[in-house]
């Protein structure tokens, strides 16, 4: 033992030859998966992009705490709505990838819509576990109702948890096509949702080329609704029906790239083989 000891620490016995073979193979392994690579670049870039217009917005506006009647826990709330939203209806078609169990699944008579209605079903289920404590916090700690937005709380939910379905169809698309070389995507796209939603920043933070795309995306619209109605006491109508038209549009372009990844799934057998 003492030997073997004595030779690791000299570096005797040691191949680095097989080093470098180890080092090749999870290169090549990076090279190989797109999401992985872009991962690498997503998290820096997301971090300084979402803080910076922050800081900007809370630089500009000395009065910002004093005038913002609980709208960043409020903020917080409804951003952990639709991340849990899209991350549990992830997370329950992940079980089946991890489990082999999809082929299985899609050889049975179980219909793609009726799988998704299932999914969803688990995403409520989910989101309910972890929301509700997360709401009593937020009343004992910091008096903070969420019950208190009334009847628009019932848009608020209803437009983010759509988005949030969209999205976790069409991400499950992607790791149905491409593997769980793709599983990352899962886990990091609704954050680089964040800072074009404006979650905790008002839309007039960004710049105007900016604006433009972030008023492409539904929760836009319900992230400066809730601000209108506890900075405004307002309730903006128009924001949630144009919420609501724009998930229409993307549920209904995730559900047929869905169906699309599935048959070209199929065709490539990459049901059955659901490694990287």
């Amino acid at each position: 033992m003492r030997s073997l000891i004595n030779s690791l620490e000299l570096g005797h016995g040691i191949a680095w030859h097989r080093i470098e073979a180890m080092v090749l193979r999870y290169w090549y392994l990076l090279l190989s998966s797109w999401p992985r690579l872009l991962e690498l670049v997503y998290w820096p870039a997301l971090q300084i992009i979402t803080w910076g217009f922050l800081q900007s917005y809370i630089a500009q506006n000395a009065g910002f705490f004093a005038r913002a009647g609980g709208t960043l826990i409020g903020a917080v709330i409804l951003w952990d709505i639709l991340f849990r939203g899209q991350l549990g209806f992830s997370i329950s078609f992940l079980e089946e990838m991890w489990a082999r169990n999809l082929g299985n699944l899609m050889m049975s008579p179980l219909k793609p819509i009726e799988f998704l209605a299932s999914l969803m079903i688990m995403s409520l289920i989910r989101l309910a576990i972890g929301i509700v404590p997360m709401t009593l916090l937020a009343m004992i700690f910091f008096d903070f109702n969420l019950l208190g937005f009334g009847l628009p709380l019932i848009a608020f939910f209803c437009n983010l948890i759509f988005t949030s379905w969209a999205l976790g169809i069409f991400v499950s698309g992607l790791v149905l096509r491409n593997g769980l070389g793709a599983e990352s995507i899962v886990w990091t796209l609704m954050f680089g949702v964040m800072p074009l939603a404006c979650v905790y920043y008002p839309v007039s933070v960004l710049p105007h080329w900016l604006q433009l795309v972030a008023w492409t995306l539904p929760p836009t619209y319900v992230f400066e609704g809730m601000r209108a109605l506890l900075m405004e006491h307002q309730f903006r109508v128009d924001l949630m029906l144009w919420s609501l038209g724009l998930n229409a549009v993307l549920f209904a372009a995730a559900f047929i790239s869905f169906l699309v990844m599935l048959n070209s799934a199929r065709r490539h057998g990459s049901l059955i083989q659901t490694g990287e």
